[in-house]
């Protein structure tokens, strides 16, 4: 194995598949508690958000072996589609998994407003980014279709190949880096807004609004520029034989550790604790803080969407005794 792939870069992907193998079961073992813990809400942001994070770090785990093992056994495919779904199709869950929280955090601001300046009007109307989101999504799943696609007619010219490559991997991290600054400027907001909140709760939610809006622009920023700015990411995944030394493999571990796993790890983290739990003979209330919404994920009335002034009416209802 060692003869037949740069020893370098096979300790880089050994490592690489741990992490994301531990934070993977983190996230399914953390969606099973809190499954097993409310049943009956059904489907929340909060279980979606893990089942998105453990999907996109089971995804690279399978790109990272399979790339070794492509690649020790001159698979033919690996150069040409094969390789470019398993690499792009994790991000395109990452991107899904955070533009979750965005929507949610947009809402939030956004609802605020309405409340402050007394529009009834906008109670019941459909959340900021949700529509948005799902057109980034469905953008992204098209584009991978039509540039492996190209990338497969292309195949014969390896040169054209790499060009449509550079084209997406661009355009990818160019969308990284705006929900980086999209998610920092709406984490100043809502954390203008906590201030004028005087409880514990409240400061609470405001050290994870802080923590996770500042991980995610240094963290988003550092692996963009990464990828706009070196060929590291291709030579990992197209010639790993012509990486030679000790820079290109830091890069890869930067990009990789900063574009994905530190600010999964930061969401687990801050997504520990459980919602309350359900029972038969009450109907069961919707938990709605600045993080991330322990209620159900369809669901999207007035009341269900706290701002900073009533967010201390909200947490008195939902702390416990």
């Amino acid at each position: 194995m060692i003869k037949c792939y740069p020893f370098n870069l096979l300790f880089v992907n050994i490592a690489l598949i741990c992490l994301d193998v531990v934070l993977a079961f983190i996230a399914f073992f953390q969606l099973c508690r809190i499954h097993l813990r409310n049943q009956r809400v059904g489907w929340t942001r909060q279980k979606v958000l893990h089942l998105m994070i453990g999907s996109s770090n089971c995804g690279y785990f399978i790109y990272f072996l399979c790339m070794v093992v492509a690649t020790c056994k001159r698979w033919l495919c690996w150069s040409n589609v094969c390789g470019f779904v398993l690499m792009a199709l994790p991000k395109i869950l990452f991107l899904a998994a955070f533009l979750l929280l965005l929507s949610f955090w947009a809402d939030l601001c956004h609802q605020a407003n309405d409340e402050e300046d007394g529009d009834e009007e906008n109670s019941s109307r459909k959340p900021l980014l949700e529509t948005s989101k799902t057109k980034v999504i469905v953008l992204n799943v098209l584009l991978i279709i039509a540039f492996a696609a190209i990338i497969r007619i292309e195949q014969k010219n390896p040169s054209d190949s790499l060009v449509f490559a550079r084209v997406y991997i661009d355009f990818l991290a160019t969308l990284v880096l705006l929900m980086g600054v999209a998610l920092g400027c709406y984490g100043f907001l809502l954390f203008s807004k906590l201030r004028r909140v005087r409880s514990e709760k409240a400061s609470s939610e405001m050290r994870k609004v802080v923590g996770l809006a500042v991980v995610s622009v240094l963290c988003f920023t550092s692996s963009s520029l990464i990828a706009l700015f070196t060929d590291v990411l291709f030579f990992h995944h197209w010639n790993p034989e012509k990486i030679n030394g000790i820079k290109a493999p830091i890069l890869l571990i930067l990009h990789h550790v900063l574009g994905s796993s530190v600010p999964f790890a930061f969401g687990l983290w801050f997504m520990r604790e459980l919602p309350a739990p359900s029972t038969s003979n009450r109907q069961v209330q919707p938990r709605a803080i600045t993080f991330i919404s322990y209620g159900p994920a369809g669901r999207h009335h007035h009341q269900y969407w706290p701002t900073s002034t009533s967010l201390e009416k909200q947490v008195s209802r939902t702390s416990p005794n």
